[in-house]
């Protein structure tokens, strides 16, 4: 009897990996720059990809010693999966470390996680934190059904280790789980708990808002400004609430 089962599959899947922006090739500034970003939302960096842009460092005709910076990044809790903007010499040796290269979406968008910098005529930040949406294509993704152009719908619970993305709004009406992560480009709806992260208006979108009838989120973010579970009001449990930004600022206000 012969055995029909594929030995492999590929899924492709999007996710947000963070890039990281070298302004500097001093390895001590970066750490401190690195640990400083880390400790504003410890969960939402731990252990992630990361993506290294050089462009910033390359205009200044800053030399890097790829290897080092590598042995920094991972020390910290960071996986390089790849480099953008280097020069001839920094993608050889980033082949030699098995880093792959990312040349395909260096003109797409992203998002910055935390305060957006403005241009200002003062020195640049060793390093800045930003995200970028990527493929990855051992990620199995959970199926979602559409509900509309602008709207996806997800009836089952959202577990630990899952990932949803929605292109529109994303409308939850089960519990999302710690450790679980829901992204929309638009609103979140989730008429349960929500536990986990929850990012809205993940390209920009300052209008976006999240609705649930009862935080207890360990990040939630809009257009890239975001507050932490420390950062929460303990008062919101169990109750409907509603969260917005005003002024860069998030706001977390009860629905009566």
């Amino acid at each position: 009897m012969l055995n029909t089962t594929p030995a492999l599959e590929f899924k492709s899947s999007t996710f947000f990996a963070p890039i990281l922006i070298l302004y500097t090739n001093d390895l001590a500034a970066i750490e401190q720059t690195l640990h400083e970003k880390i400790n504003l939302a410890p969960e939402f960096f731990k252990d992630s990809p990361l993506i290294i842009d050089l462009r910033e460092l390359n205009k200044q005709n800053q030399d890097l010693d790829f290897t080092q910076i590598i042995q920094l990044l991972r020390r910290v809790s960071f996986f390089p999966v790849g480099i953008r903007g280097g020069n001839e010499n920094q993608n050889k040796q980033a082949r030699a470390l098995f880093i792959p290269i990312d040349t395909v979406r260096e003109q797409g968008s992203s998002i910055i996680i935390g305060e957006p910098q403005k241009p200002e005529a003062v020195q640049q930040p060793a390093a800045q934190l930003e995200t970028v949406a990527v493929k990855e294509p051992s990620v199995r993704p959970v199926p979602i059904p559409p509900v509309a152009a602008t709207a996806t719908l997800v009836t089952q619970p959202i577990r630990s280790g899952q990932r949803i993305y929605a292109a529109g709004d994303l409308i939850i009406l089960s519990q999302v789980s710690a450790g679980a992560e829901i992204m929309a480009e638009g609103n979140i709806h989730v008429y349960n708990t929500l536990r986990g992260r929850a990012l809205a208006g993940v390209h920009g979108n300052t209008a976006a808002r999240i609705f649930c009838f009862d935080l207890q989120a360990e990040l939630i973010s809009i257009a890239g400004d975001y507050k932490t579970s420390e950062d929460l009001n303990k008062q919101t449990y169990n109750h409907p609430v509603q969260i917005y930004l005003q002024n860069h600022a998030l706001i977390i206000k009860e629905i009566a």
